[in-house]
């Protein structure tokens, strides 16, 4: 398949996908932000909390692999509609959840809610991802362009929802903010349906399971960066440093709680607003339209080892700061979000180039296993995120993710132009 131009039914295909994505990824957000602050204040140890968050990334290594195949054998509409279909569902089932419940019979319940939540949330990003090969324009960088774009303004609205999530909670509770969330995108979900355009492939009744696995060594190694690189962010992005920042920002009382929630809220929710606006813009940071792939790949190793000074030198003032003080929580703010601008530009730089690198025929294959990396990674990170702080606080924390981030900018030294 050779790209041209964007065909407008193409543009209108790309804008649907983008806009479902969004509407997905504003409950996801809001999601997790829900459940880790709900939980943590009835008492869930670092630990519990981040257990709640194993089998969503499970899910993800599983269904990146299985969806891949899905896509190319049934098309990719049917991938998207059904991750918005599950996470409805999800939404839903989560409502049930009674406060009556024991701690372990919680645990497994939000778990399993996870899990289901885990496999929406790959079935639409595979969807999303793959249809930007499939509709970019090649001339002028444009598949850069419009997956930094789809990825950059995803992860700002994402970043909204970090803070739609605090804040339902501190309004209108945990039990309503999910069913409210679950009518909007069930409004979404049937506008999709209707109004999604011709410009995606249907599938190919042909298409073998076993075709999932690549057998590029670019795509490997990249999938093989996207674990560290995730993982780097998870260890402290998903447990640690909200409950941190809660230690620091609650005074005990309801009010105190609330007031923690919406600051808690808004600092994710600006980080990841700023990692998706430095993504949606790294096409121009990187100057990519006059540069070719074999450049790209040497900015990948030299943005890969910028990232490392940023972790390490956290964890040298977490080493040095011992308990919460404000000075040590300033300078995580600064430090934070100066590591999310950075890996901001190496994470559009991976996307680019995942899709660089496959072929248009096998995209969703290619796709899926190399989200299915980034899933492992997220699922290491997580796990990591509540053991060490558990375990060595902030310092033990983001050393961890100093490690990780080193592992990713190593392996990304073994990625060649495909000409070679």
């Amino acid at each position: 398949m050779t790209q041209t131009a964007a065909r407008p039914e193409g543009l209108s295909a790309y804008i649907a996908v983008t806009a479902a994505y969004w509407a997905f990824m504003l409950t996801d957000g809001a999601l997790r932000m829900l459940v880790l602050l709900h939980f943590h204040t009835l008492g869930f140890s670092p630990v519990q909390l981040a257990y709640l968050f194993v089998l969503y990334e499970i899910a993800g290594i599983v269904t990146n692999l299985c969806a891949g195949w899905i896509a190319a054998r049934f098309g990719l509409t049917s991938t998207l509609y059904a991750g918005l279909g599950l996470q409805v569902l999800a939404l839903l089932a989560l409502a049930q959840l009674d406060s009556n419940w024991a701690v372990g019979a919680s645990v497994v319940f939000v778990m399993l809610v996870q899990g289901a939540s885990g496999v929406a949330k790959d079935l639409a990003k595979m969807s999303s991802k793959s249809a930007v090969k499939l509709l970019a324009p090649s001339e002028g960088g444009g598949l850069f362009r419009w997956v930094a774009l789809l990825t950059g303004s995803k992860n700002m609205v994402k970043g909204a929802g970090f803070l739609l999530g605090a804040a339902l909670l501190a309004t209108v509770g945990f039990v309503w903010a999910v069913l409210g969330m679950a009518a909007i995108l069930a409004v979404i979900l049937l506008a999709v349906l209707l109004a999604m355009p011709a410009g995606l492939p249907k599938g190919r009744k042909g298409a073998k399971f076993s075709e999932v696995f690549s057998k590029s060594a670019n795509v490997n190694w990249l999938s093989a960066a996207r674990v560290f690189l995730f993982g780097a962010r998870d260890v402290w992005f998903v447990v640690g440093i909200p409950i941190y920042f809660y230690a620091v920002l609650s005074d005990g009382t309801i009010a105190g709680n609330r007031a923690a929630f919406f600051m808690i809220g808004t600092f994710m929710a600006g980080w990841v607003i700023l990692y998706g606006l430095v993504q949606a813009n790294a096409p121009r940071i990187l100057r990519a339209k006059d540069r070719c792939a074999a450049e790209l790949i040497g900015a990948a190793r030299s943005w890969g080892w910028g990232l490392v000074a940023v972790p390490f030198a956290l964890t040298f003032a977490a080493f040095i700061g011992g308990e919460p003080q404000l000075w040590l929580t300033v300078t995580l703010v600064a430090g934070l979000l100066a590591f999310g601008a950075i890996f901001a530009v190496n994470s559009s730089l991976h996307s680019y180039l995942i899709l660089s690198f496959t072929q248009a025929e096998r995209v969703t294959m290619d796709v899926g296993f190399y989200y299915m990396a980034n899933a492992a990674g997220r699922l290491a990170g997580t796990l990591l995120s509540g053991l060490t702080y558990q375990a060595g606080g902030l310092a033990l924390m983001l050393g961890t993710a100093t490690v990780m981030v080193a592992a990713s900018a190593i392996t990304v030294g073994f990625l060649k132009p495909e000409s070679e």
